[in-house]
């Protein structure tokens, strides 16, 4: 009985050690098959993280999202973001376009790319306020057959910057179903 066993072990350590070599080669060349139309539709997004200007103090940043995909890279959104400190010491919206009945900001636009394993990347680009916009690159991993987005932005370059200043911000999406 106890050789029957140690077969029965050894032939099961076996299986596994032909298969876990092939689970982790199929996982490497995955292909989950996603693309630029797995992001499209309306996706209600949170928005929180910090800013980190060179000799000022950090900012945090509270917010909500509508972003459009359209399925062949481009996007347009609109947000409603507040900060705090603004320059005063006290929490207000972010600057930009308000709508008139909503206060969201609005004319926000920018593009995306989806890779096949699910991943991807954008860019959203604001209105000018005076000489220019600011712009937002961020990376992002989609979920649940494209219906959720999980974002982190890897730069922010405010108006009129020189150039990027570090942020800690992160976001998460779900797109909107109609009924």
């Amino acid at each position: 009985m106890n050789n029957k066993w140690l077969s029965q072990a050894l032939f099961a350590a076996l299986i596994v050690a032909i298969a876990l070599p092939e689970a982790a080669r199929a996982q490497i060349t995955d292909n989950d098959g996603c693309s630029n139309a797995t992001l499209r539709g309306d996706y209600a997004f949170t928005i929180n993280g910090q800013l980190f200007p060179p000799g000022s103090p950090i900012v945090t940043r509270d917010g909500v999202a509508m972003t459009f995909f359209d399925g062949a890279g481009h996007l347009t959104q609109v947000d409603f973001v507040m900060q705090y400190p603004d320059k005063a010491g006290n929490s207000s919206p972010v600057p930009g376009q308000p709508n008139s009945v909503s206060q969201f900001n609005t004319g926000e636009r920018g593009s995306y790319r989806v890779f096949q394993d699910c991943t991807g990347e954008m860019e959203i680009d604001f209105p000018p306020l005076g000489m220019g916009g600011a712009v937002i690159k961020a990376r992002f991993v989609l979920s649940d057959a494209g219906q959720v987005i999980h974002t982190a932005v890897y730069s922010v370059e405010p108006p009129n910057a020189a150039a990027p200043i570090p942020a800690l911000i992160h976001s998460e999406g779900r797109k909107l179903l109609r009924r």
